[in-house]
């Protein structure tokens, strides 16, 4: 299901340049016969994405990751499944996610405060837990005793109210539902997405439910998936929504195949961590077009279409990334990362042809209804995600999508738009981001980022 890993020590391609996608066997490069030329609704080609992720994005990405504001995400796991309940277990050990304890934490992840409130403060304020009672205690200390005291005190019943405004405007621009509880704290280098043998039924039912009934789909279309054949008959919104969840799709199939479980389930008891890496028959499993009845390539190529997107989303949200304190409470590490991130972002922004988000929902009051339905299409694939019966899947599902949620978002709440990143007109009072989108948004990018560069290395191993 919601399988993958982080992979951090890999030698990059050693193809650089041209077209990735060139063969002279046709047979054992099936897998990536229709993987050439031009990107469905987008302006690039594969192999300049392959080049531009590879050579690029992929090594400063990795080595962002690893850092401690990106590698700790907090998560509820044990939040029920609102659509049907679902008692089924995975099936090996591997499934299992560890929290964090408090002592493994950042102090300067600690405190979960409303940062626009403080923006002006030092960052050591700013994320203290008890920062959110500062103004309201300097508010009386600094009373005017002539004029007397200013009754600050807000009514239980108030605050309830102030609770449904926020969810109410948190709704409003988020795609993604906001979890019931915080959670904890998980490290994501000790739970590294990759197979764990969730499968089934209880996995089958969280596709289906997201294909068939959660993505705009064109009419006859029986099966879980919808035809390539099929795809010009829905405009370019519904088009779209499909395509980033095959995308995506794809990307988790690769995590699987690239770090499969290649021991034996008798050899378990002697070596209990496992032994994993790639797995060929796998992957022309679930692409060969032999296999999928023609579609395998088609979804590959979904693949590149959601890295487009997401990538759009960063080269957009980075006036607003680059002002990002990413702050643990380690003054050296957070300065690394800062400038990490500004690099990584700066050659974001020097690719030419990113996904163009301004030709979707523009033609009046029908297009807004349609949006809204895309939004609210995807607020429910969301909610799906606490229906996934293994832990591990359940926490990189949960993860992507939330990173997914952001970068749709970004480019499609209208905040952005209007926002203009200078120094007179900047207000994170208006709009900011939370932490817990910022790493969602990164790591899921992270995880296009990989499987672009594993197909490169099954490419290779078929040949």
């Amino acid at each position: 299901m919601f399988t993958g890993l982080i992979m951090f020590t890999v030698l990059l391609p050693s193809i650089v340049h041209g077209n990735y996608f060139g063969s002279n066997n046709k047979k054992d490069d099936q897998c990536f016969c229709k993987l050439k030329g031009s990107i469905d609704d987008c302006s690039c080609n594969v192999d300049t994405v392959d080049y531009f992720n590879n050579m690029k994005i992929y090594p400063r990405i990795q080595s962002i990751l690893v850092r401690d504001y990106f590698r700790f995400y907090k998560v509820n796991l044990k939040q029920e499944c609102p659509f049907w309940t679902d008692d089924s277990k995975c099936a090996m050990r591997y499934c299992h996610v560890q929290p964090c304890q408090d002592e493994d934490i950042p102090e300067g992840l600690k405190g979960d405060t409303l940062r626009n409130i403080h923006f002006n403060e030092s960052p050591v304020d700013k994320y203290k837990a008890k920062g959110q009672f500062d103004d309201c205690l300097r508010s009386v200390e600094d009373h005017n005793r002539e004029l007397g005291y200013l009754n600050t005190t807000i009514s239980s019943e108030n605050y309830k109210d102030f609770k449904l405004w926020k969810q109410y405007d948190d709704a409003q621009d988020n795609f993604c539902v906001k979890e019931s509880s915080p959670g904890e704290y998980v490290d994501l280098l000790l739970n590294p997405e990759r197979y764990t043998g969730y499968k089934g039924p209880s996995a089958h039912r969280i596709w289906n439910s997201i294909y068939m009934e959660n993505c705009f789909r064109p009419e006859n279309s029986p099966h879980n998936f919808i035809q390539s054949s099929k795809m010009n008959g829905m405009c370019l919104e519904k088009r779209v929504f499909f395509r980033v969840i095959s995308g995506l799709h794809a990307s988790i199939n690769i995590h699987l195949c690239s770090k499969y479980l290649l021991s034996p389930k008798d050899s378990l008891e002697i070596l209990p961590s496992g032994h994993w890496g790639p797995n060929v028959k796998e992957f022309q499993k679930r692409f060969s077009p032999d296999r999928t009845g023609g579609e395998g390539p088609n979804w590959l190529k979904n693949l590149y279409f959601i890295y487009l997107l997401e990538l759009r989303a960063l080269t957009k949200a980075a006036p607003y990334l680059e002002r990002e304190e990413y702050y643990t409470g380690n003054s050296v590490q957070d300065q690394d990362t800062r400038l990490a991130i500004n690099d990584m972002l700066s050659v974001v922004k020097s690719f030419p042809e990113h996904f163009n988000e301004s030709v979707m929902f523009a033609g009046g009051a029908e297009a807004q209804l349609l949006k809204e339905q895309f939004r609210q299409h995807f607020r429910n694939i969301s909610r799906i995600m606490d229906c996934v019966g293994c832990d591990k899947c359940k926490l990189w599902g949960k993860l992507q999508i939330h990173g997914l949620g952001t970068a749709l978002k970004i480019l499609f709440s209208g905040k952005f738009d209007k926002w203009q990143p200078t120094l007179h007109n900047f207000n994170k009072k208006l709009f900011f981001l939370e932490r817990s989108e910022i790493v969602a948004l990164i790591n899921a990018i992270g995880r296009l980022s990989e499987s672009i560069f594993e197909l490169d290395r099954f490419r290779h191993m078929i040949r």
